[in-house]
């Protein structure tokens, strides 16, 4: 890939990651959420699905960029799939914290129109109970928490500034954590839905192969290292 392609490319795919985001602002403004019978759930079933959709992706990146030299520049998007992965979570787990959980943002609105912006912290405090007994009750909550900590951890230490001040080896030892954010994401969405249903499985088995990659590039790596005599 030629690298005068990159900003165009990198163009192209803000465009694409941001289509889902704006599909569900056209739903909101033409009135087709309304109408769904249960919107709520349309919205966090979407912003999970590409949450891990975007994971994997920029995941997938490193095995297909080694598959032959001129594909070496994707490495450069990464960075930018993942960001997006960790966008999508924050509003999968805001639709659960303001839209689920009965946070009345309509009164928050009006309250701080008016100058009260107290109305903030008041009703964190009337969902917050909720909030709490779901996360000590539901276990997919529980993971989902977990995963979507990680990903604050990868994004805050994302930019090019904290791997100097971390330095390589540190900040790739923390961006290893991008592979049990994935797999928490997957377990996330296998206790979420009902017994039988199998919509995680397609997720479940790219995450594998890419693990199963990872794994057998590690082992060619460690045969092709010569080994110190003495």
């Amino acid at each position: 890939m030629p690298t005068r392609w990159i900003p165009w490319i990198k163009a192209l795919v803000h465009g694409v990651c941001l289509l889902p985001l704006l599909r569900l602002i056209e739903q909101y403004r033409s009135g087709e959420l309304g109408l769904m019978a249960d919107p709520v759930n349309w919205i966090t079933h979407q912003t999970g699905y590409w949450t891990l959709f975007l994971l994997l992706t920029s995941l997938a990146v490193t095995p297909v960029r080694r598959l032959h030299p001129r594909l070496g520049n994707l490495i450069r998007f990464r960075r930018l799939l993942g960001l997006y992965a960790f966008f999508y979570a924050t509003l999968h787990l805001a639709t659960y914290v303001f839209l689920f959980s009965g946070y009345d943002v309509p009164t928050v609105v009006a309250g701080l129109r008016a100058g009260h912006g107290g109305v903030v912290v008041e009703q964190w405090r009337v969902v917050w109970p909720t909030i709490l007994d779901d996360l000590k009750k539901r276990r997919f909550i529980q993971v989902g928490i977990f995963a979507w900590v990680l990903l604050l951890v990868l994004a805050a230490t994302s930019p090019a500034a904290v791997l100097r001040w971390m330095g390589g080896k540190a900040w790739r030892r923390v961006h290893t954590l991008v592979y049990a954010a994935a797999t928490a994401g997957c377990i996330h969405y296998w206790w979420l839905v009902k017994k039988g249903v199998r919509a995680p499985l397609p997720m479940t088995l790219v995450l594998a192969a890419l693990l199963l990659a990872r794994v057998a590039w590690s082992a060619r790596k460690q045969r092709r290292t010569p080994v110190a005599n003495g």
